[in-house]
């Protein structure tokens, strides 16, 4: 709960920022409040009054998500250091990114189906005007507004799954949503078209296949820092509620949608990786890849063991730190060269040597390949449904990881093996940083994967 209200006062202050000339002191007094909210969230580890109103509860379930999401959103900060320098209403931008953070901690902490609806649009109305905050771009005008259709239409889909839902336990609460289906053991079709639509609305936010066709062109058309925030905040918190939901309130009718689940990670893996085999543009590429990792996210979703909730928060924060690392060079490439074509990565391992090294080992993590942290992500991904019984999908998986090796080394390869501009670019020493921060945590995190697993 603390961790909701510093970021809560972060967005006010950044909003009061103008009004009382300390814009200058706004990103450094950012970044020492998420360190500030890092530290009380992790004081919450197993407390015992952590039930707040039977609205939200901070776990450790929720800490331990809230704990990474924190992190992420700290590293994510210094990547997007300067890039709202040029606007005038730059404390706009930051309260909208912080209440974004809000609406993500709320999802992974929500014990009422009225929270998790509020979270869901406190995370998706600022991101609505973030992805169109490129004012001059027609790209980025376009991309915020077919964003904000589909989830019109997506948050449609989940209010009326809630109404269902209710209609047929009379309650939003989840703790009396999972008593009243233990008790019954079955419920009227009215329950479980509302669960059915209720998956469709969480699949839209994750990005599932088909619910996936809005991903490409907002993440290509958004600011490719912006494009970085909802690769990996805004999806780790759609999947820390989707877990929430499915695997501990909807557990006793495990067969009625184990199915649909299995088939939208089977055409997730496989439409998200072999779509960004023919992209020539890299964050198009990347977009479709994220779509291929919510497909094996997917995966300890159905797992339903000890190991889901572990694999998921690993694989997320694995995920997570690459895609940042992989969107940071591709934003200083673009920015350089004027384009974020493959091929404007041409020659990068001879002109710049540390881009090459960082952006290769955050390519290997995505790719699974050891020893960084993308590969123990897959391992407990996959073991943890292997050990569900999920044979078929495992190898199903495996497959679509082997196509993913493809497209991420055509990168590598074109970073090394291809002739291209030798003009250095300048780094900022924020982003120096940056790199080399979470070039160490790839490594460790594959070295010591341990660390994050035992969390849960």
């Amino acid at each position: 709960m603390k961790a909701l209200i510093l970021l809560s006062s972060l967005g006010v202050i950044s909003l009061l920022a103008e009004l009382f000339s300390f814009k200058k002191l706004l990103y450094p007094l950012v970044l020492l409040g998420l360190i500030a909210t890092f530290i009380f969230n992790i004081g919450d580890w197993n407390a015992v009054n952590n039930t707040y109103y039977k609205m939200l509860q901070f776990d450790n379930y929720a800490i331990a998500f809230s704990s990474v999401i924190i992190v992420i959103a700290f590293l994510w900060f210094l990547m997007a250091e300067g890039f709202f320098k040029e606007e005038t209403n730059l404390t706009d931008h930051y309260s909208l990114v912080l209440f974004a953070l809000v609406g993500a901690v709320i999802l992974v902490s929500y014990t009422n189906m009225a929270m998790l609806f509020l979270g869901i649009e406190i995370l998706s109305i600022p991101m609505y005007i973030l992805v169109g905050s490129s004012k001059n771009d027609l790209s980025s005008n376009e991309a915020s507004f077919k964003y904000l259709i589909m989830g019109a239409f997506a948050t449609g889909f989940l209010l009326f799954g809630i109404a269902l839902i209710y209609g047929a336990t009379g309650s939003f609460d989840l703790s009396e949503i999972k008593t009243a289906i233990s008790v019954s053991g079955s419920y009227s079709q009215i329950f479980y078209v509302g669960m059915l639509l209720m998956l469709i609305g969480l699949s839209f936010k994750v990005s599932a296949v088909p619910f996936h066709f809005w991903a490409p062109d907002v993440y290509e058309g958004a600011p490719t820092v912006i494009t970085a925030f909802m690769a990996t905040i805004v999806k780790l918190a759609a999947f820390a509620a989707f877990l929430r939901l499915f695997d501990v309130t909807f557990f006793r009718v495990y067969t009625s949608w184990m199915n649909v689940v299995w088939m939208l990670a089977a055409l997730t893996m496989l439409v998200g990786n072999i779509t960004a085999v023919f992209q020539t543009r890299i964050k198009r590429m990347l977009a479709y890849s994220s779509v291929a990792h919510a497909g094996y996210m997917l995966l300890a979703l159905l797992a339903m063991n000890n190991y889901s909730n572990s694999a998921i928060l690993f694989y997320g924060t694995a995920y997570s730190i690459g895609s940042i690392a992989t969107f940071t060079i591709v934003s200083i490439i673009a920015e350089a060269r004027g384009d974020d074509g493959i091929h404007s990565f041409n020659g990068l391992g001879k002109s710049n040597p540390m881009l090459a090294v960082v952006m290769t080992i955050a390519l290997l993590s995505l790719a699974g390949i050891p020893p960084t942290a993308g590969f123990f992500a897959k391992y407990y991904i996959f073991t943890s449904s292997f050990m569900a019984g999920n044979v078929w999908l495992v190898f199903v998986a495996i497959i679509a990881s082997l196509i993913g090796v493809y497209y991420y080394f055509r990168i590598i390869i074109a970073m090394y093996f291809k002739e291209g501009a030798h003009e250095h670019i300048s780094l900022e020493m924020t982003h120096k940083l940056l790199l080399i921060v979470i070039t160490v945590a790839i490594i460790a995190l594959g070295i010591c994967p341990d660390f994050i697993i035992k969390l849960l």
